[in-house]
């Protein structure tokens, strides 16, 4: 049973998507679509985050790697310590294309990008 005074560890997946993603400085940077979980080692490879748009048209979605990501109770939400400008330049899809996620030498890229070590490594 978790205790009153401090938040419960684990999520399920579904509870995470539509929670907000900000920045260090409070800003609303986008919400989670959902997660990738890479199936042999059962870490969350990637929080799959929408990001621009109006009413969802010219909405980008941005993979994140899990690790920069921080649950803040206080905000309802996780918190990543990026610009929104570095954003606009990120490794990004739109909602109807077609992204092979096990593609390694895009994972890389990914990850090179936001300067965090793969998941995978």
């Amino acid at each position: 049973m978790a205790s009153a005074a401090a938040p419960e560890r684990l999520i399920s997946a579904d509870k995470v998507k539509g929670t907000e993603v900000y920045n260090a400085s409070g800003d609303k940077l986008g919400s989670i679509n959902g997660v990738m979980i890479d199936k042999q080692s059962g870490k969350v490879a990637y929080a799959d985050m929408s990001f621009g748009g109006f009413l969802g048209i010219g909405d980008r979605h941005h993979p994140l790697p899990w690790g920069m990501l921080h649950y803040s109770a206080k905000r309802g939400g996780y918190v990543v310590d990026l610009d929104p400008k570095l954003l606009k330049g990120a490794p990004n899809y739109a909602p109807e294309d077609k992204l092979d996620w096990a593609d390694e030498t895009w994972g890389r890229r990914v990850h090179d990008y936001y300067g965090v070590p793969p998941y995978w490594i």
